[in-house]
């Protein structure tokens, strides 16, 4: 295989993507003999800063590529610990570069504009002599039963909720709402103070309050999530950035309580129920939802959104309606992966049917034993191992935990089985050191709201 004139060999290819080209496959050719010292440092909120220490080539026969190389890891930084402020140190020519596509009307000013808005901060990149160092705030969260707890779930069509003592689970609900039609802030405020009222009847008191719910928060506030997309930016920022905030302290006072990611409130639920760290959990569903715990069962703040991250380096990969971006993990692990291979499958499907339909029309072929679906789900696992390769070189993890509706049923198991026989052919070493595991039954049975009150510690 071959891309702006790097070459990099790969065995495994999906059978129905041939152009694939795994990006970690092309950024470990580009360092071959890349012998300029680069350094980027992106930072995020709190002082935290993230660092990398690359090479380029440096030379105007391979320009292109290192433009190429130095935009997917800037971008893979963005996406997957989040920031705001750009730090590059010797290379000019690199420094010139982001700034000419990370600004308005540039090629990634869907990533500066969401930056802007999810830091509160204006967008900067900087020519430096001298990179900030490292610095991440992990926090040790969750797994804590002491007293009674509400533990809330917010998903894009039902509500969770549970009422939690001692780590037991005295009653439980679910109820179907709908957040993501709604423009009206105060629909979603009632609808959470409404179910924390409802746990919070099955206890003698509550003395801390957990919450997961999609999207991306700091300091407990919401920043950006898709549940109040349709809530004008007048009312998001004077109601929903501290909704959860407000909520808890209306109902009930000053209490503990935090706000955490859904992705990583299932990554701690998979490391709690499986008994391991190091855990990058992810979800195929609507979208690529993924949580990550540390080796130290801690979770780190990062934004971990990978649906955003690249993982093809095709030049003419699937563009990402929202994003505009290319070559990006949401079309390789949700339901849109699904969709977009079924038609290459030689299986039509329908346009009026939703997304979600979609993948069951697909899904229900594949419980048929239908080889078509079947090569849909072979093509996904294929992906999978050779994104695997570079999530692994992200986070190093030790563990994955795979879920979500596109890993269920047959299809699931044909795509695990295919991502573990590609892993042991192409990456041998990795295999042995790289756990996949499906939810279990205790997993199932915990829950994520319930998991979710075990988020705050008691003072």
């Amino acid at each position: 295989m071959e891309h702006l004139g790097v070459s990099f060999s790969v065995k495994n290819i999906p059978e129905l993507d041939p152009g694939f080209l795994p990006l970690q496959r092309f950024n470990e050719a580009h360092q071959v003999g890349a012998a300029k010292p680069v350094g980027i440092a992106v930072e995020r909120a709190n002082g935290e800063m993230a660092v990398v220490e690359t090479f380029l080539h440096g030379t105007e026969a391979m320009r292109q590529a290192d433009h190429y190389y130095l935009d997917r890891l800037v971008k893979t930084m963005l996406w997957m610990k989040g920031g705001y402020k750009i730090y590059v140190r010797g290379d000019e020519d690199s420094y010139t570069f982001l700034k000419g596509i990370y600004c308005a009307g540039g090629k990634q000013d869907f990533d500066w504009d969401y930056m802007t808005h999810v830091f509160e901060h204006p967008f900067e990149i900087v020519l430096t002599d001298t990179l900030p160092q490292a610095k991440d705030a992990p926090k040790a969260i969750g797994g804590h039963t002491q007293g009674c707890r509400v533990g809330f779930d917010a998903g894009g069509s039902d509500r969770k909720v549970s009422a939690v003592i001692d780590g037991e689970v005295v009653y439980a609900e679910e109820v179907v709402w709908f957040p993501k039609t709604n423009s009206d802030p105060d629909y979603h405020y009632e609808g959470i103070v409404a179910a924390f009222r409802s746990a919070a009847a099955h206890m003698p008191r509550v003395d801390a309050v957990g919450i997961s719910s999609a999207g991306v928060y700091i300091n407990n506030r919401t920043m950006n999530a898709s549940l109040f997309l349709q809530v004008p930016q007048d009312l998001f920022d004077a109601k929903v950035k501290d909704i959860y905030i407000r909520a808890v302290r209306d109902t009930f006072g000053d209490i503990p309580y935090s706000v955490v990611n859904d992705g990583d409130v299932t990554a701690l639920a998979g490391a709690l129920s499986l008994g391991k760290n190091n855990m990058l959990g992810i979800a195929m569903g609507t979208s690529e939802a993924v949580g990550y715990v540390d080796a130290e069962g801690r979770i780190t703040g990062w934004l971990n959104e990978l649906a955003f991250v690249p993982v093809d380096a095709s030049p003419v990969a699937m563009r990402d309606e929202w994003s505009g971006d290319i070559g990006c993990g949401v079309k390789y692990f949700s339901q849109d992966a699904v969709i977009k291979l079924a038609p290459r499958a030689g299986i039509q499907l329908a346009e009026e049917l939703s997304p979600a339909e979609k993948l069951k029309v697909v899904q229900a072929l594949m419980e048929d034993d239908d080889p078509r679906a079947a090569a849909v789900f072979r093509s996904i696992g294929c992906y999978l191992a050779h994104s695997l390769s570079y999530y692994h070189a992200l986070y190093g993890c030790e563990n994955v935990l795979l879920l979500g509706r596109v890993m269920s049923g047959k299809g699931g198991d044909i795509l695990l089985e295919t991502c573990r026989k590609v892993l042991q052919d192409e990456y041998p070493a990795l295999s042995s050191q790289l756990h996949l595991y499906l939810p279990d039954e205790k997993f199932r049975r915990v829950g994520q709201s319930a998991v979710a009150a075990s988020l705050p510690e008691l003072h």
